[in-house]
């Protein structure tokens, strides 16, 4: 049997459980990211939320609950006073102070206690009873009420222009929890710009709005209740009700005189007796709440989108550099720029003077004789050429470490949410603060590698007798001379140049110990197990950017969720 759709006028279930679905994933959305395109986006999600808390849910779930009218506007509008003389009793405080009401009151019939007394609606407030001179910040006070017609509640909210900011936002999330909005303001303040504001995002969702317009000289009656509706005609409020209160002296109980107060009180009175009157206001409100999730959603959507692009756009600014930094290390190690200077100077110091080059093409038997005397007749100087090459390659990747990180926070400077990311952490400006030790470490552990590359390869009698005559050390330096400066096997005319022909040398005592093809493997696995140990190096310093990013990332499952839930609230109201 098919399922009973549900009575016309009234929500389905289906539609309160996608409801609530989206409530979630809104909740879920956060903007991690601050930046100023994102600002009104937050307070957009922040306000979304508190409305399907305060509203939307809780009239969802109970359709035939008392109508709640919020009364709200500007400081000294006279909204307690309006409330109290409502009601013919002081309910609300009132004085010159500013600002008065401090913590909202809700006024109900006694029969209708149950609706309010638990979070059905407002759930962030606690309920309270008491005195209305002892205000409790983050409570609404319940005050039952005779003079109130059952199926109608009233709640008398703070300033929303008020000097406390607290109190304004706790206004707006109380206008956002209203079926009704009683609107007060006075003949001197109505055209002020704060409650126009929030009087347009009503007439854009399509809340129910009825005007007070208080303390009005009868003499200028007319004139400004007529302007008053041109303004409320523009804005697309022009079937707001609008009551007129002149400008009196309250009577002894402070209360505004009956006869001034009556049609409002009578239009009150008619709207909780009606059934059909209220469900009509409540789902003019309902409706609207509903029909504006679309543009609300894809406004959180759009801005979740754009904090995605941004943490993107963060990240790649991380790889490139870094991705840069890997490339310059990779020229580096192969274009003869390790060769000068420091090592150049050692170098000619382990083989002897610039005659030794002249007689290399004279036979490589003679070299090593040349080289091995230099061995044996003086204490070898294998550990100052070993420092200067270990100095060398830290040096290359320390500079380009710390350029990497320049880059990075340069280009952070230059987005919207890098600023702020870099003052949280401004060691992300920088190298990390060990990262000279990482680095001398892992160049020392690649010179024992190049030294397990020259072992493996001696593995006959010859091999080892020709190595022994140089030692490990020895070749093992040879290797790395050449490596750095070794281009797919062969060496290059201008590296022999920047090297001053030494990398010659070298390269000819190895061919003669391991062969031409030897060499150029060797050297490769020598230059390949540089480079990926710089290349750990350099990933644990992007990682740091990833990390601080990491609680910023917005994933597109969550950005697709979002859409979805939106859409399903779509299909099911």
């Amino acid at each position: 049997m098919a399922a009973t759709p549900p009575a016309q006028g009234l929500p389905s279930s289906d539609l309160l459980s996608q409801v609530r679905v989206l409530r979630d994933e809104v909740e879920r959305a956060e903007l991690p990211l601050d930046i100023p395109s994102t600002d009104a986006a937050r307070e957009g999600r922040a306000a979304l939320l508190a409305q399907l808390d305060d509203y939307v849910i809780p009239r969802l779930a109970s359709i035939d609950a008392p109508l709640l009218a919020v009364v709200g506007g500007s400081t000294g509008a006279g909204k307690s006073t309006l409330v109290n003389s409502v009601l013919r009793r002081e309910v609300s405080a009132v004085g010159v102070i500013r600002p008065t009401t401090t913590s909202p009151v809700l006024i109900h019939h006694p029969g209708d206690e149950r609706w309010f007394r638990d979070a059905r609606v407002l759930p962030s407030l606690a309920r309270v009873t008491g005195s209305p001179s002892d205000p409790q910040p983050g409570t609404v006070r319940l005050v039952p009420s005779d003079t109130l017609p059952a199926g109608l509640a009233l709640l008398d909210a703070p300033d929303i222009d008020s000097v406390v900011a607290a109190n304004r936002s706790l206004a707006t999330q109380l206008l956002q929890a209203a079926d009704l909005w009683l609107f007060v303001t006075t003949a001197a303040r109505y055209a002020d710009a704060v409650p126009w504001e929030l009087l347009r995002q009503a007439s854009e969702r399509g809340t129910a709005v009825a005007i007070v317009l208080d303390r009005v000289d009868p003499a200028a009656m007319g004139e400004v209740r007529g302007h008053l509706v041109e303004m409320l005609r523009e804005q697309g409020l022009e079937t707001s009700p609008v009551f007129t209160v002149p400008e009196v002296d309250l009577d002894r109980a402070g209360l505004i005189p009956e006869p001034d107060i009556a049609r409002l009180r009578s239009w009150l009175g008619a709207l909780a007796g009606d059934q059909r009157a209220r469900t009509i206001v409540i789902r003019q409100t309902l409706d609207g709440a509903l029909r504006s999730l679309d543009t609300r959603t894809g406004e959180l959507v759009a801005a979740l989108s754009t904090q995605q692009s941004a943490v993107f756009d963060l990240k790649g600014a991380a790889f490139a550099a870094y991705d840069k930094a890997e490339e310059q290390v990779k020229d580096g190690m192969s274009d003869g720029q390790l060769l000068r200077g420091e090592v150049l100077a050692r170098w000619q110091e382990f083989v002897g003077t610039g005659e030794l080059f002249k007689k290399v093409e004279a036979g490589v038997s003679r070299v090593r004789d040349r080289i091995g005397a230099a061995f044996r007749g003086a204490p070898a100087p294998s550990k100052p050429l070993d420092e200067a090459l270990h100095d060398g390659v830290a040096t290359l990747v320390q500079a380009e470490a710390d350029a990497a990180a320049a880059t990075v926070a340069r280009r952070w400077r230059s987005t919207e949410a890098g600023p702020a990311l870099l003052d949280a952490r401004p060691d992300l400006a920088r190298s990390s603060a060990d990262l000279q030790e990482q680095i001398e470490r892992a160049v020392r552990d690649w010179q024992g590698d190049v030294l397990d590359i020259v072992r493996a390869e001696g593995g006959n009698r010859r091999t080892n007798a020709r190595i022994a005559a140089y030692g490990v050390n020895g070749i093992g330096l040879f290797l790395m001379l050449v490596s750095f400066a070794h281009t797919g096997g062969v060496l290059v005319a201008p590296e022999v140049a920047i090297a001053g022909g030494t990398t010659a040398v070298a390269q000819k005592v190895l061919e003669a110990i391991f062969g031409d093809q030897a060499v150029r493997e060797m050297s490769t696995k020598a230059r390949t197990l540089l480079l990926e140990r710089v290349q750990g190096i350099y990933a644990a310093e992007r990682e740091r950017y990833e990390q601080a990013l990491g609680a910023m990332t917005i994933s597109d499952g969550q950005v697709r969720r979002l859409g979805q839930a939106a859409e399903a609230v779509r299909a099911a109201r």
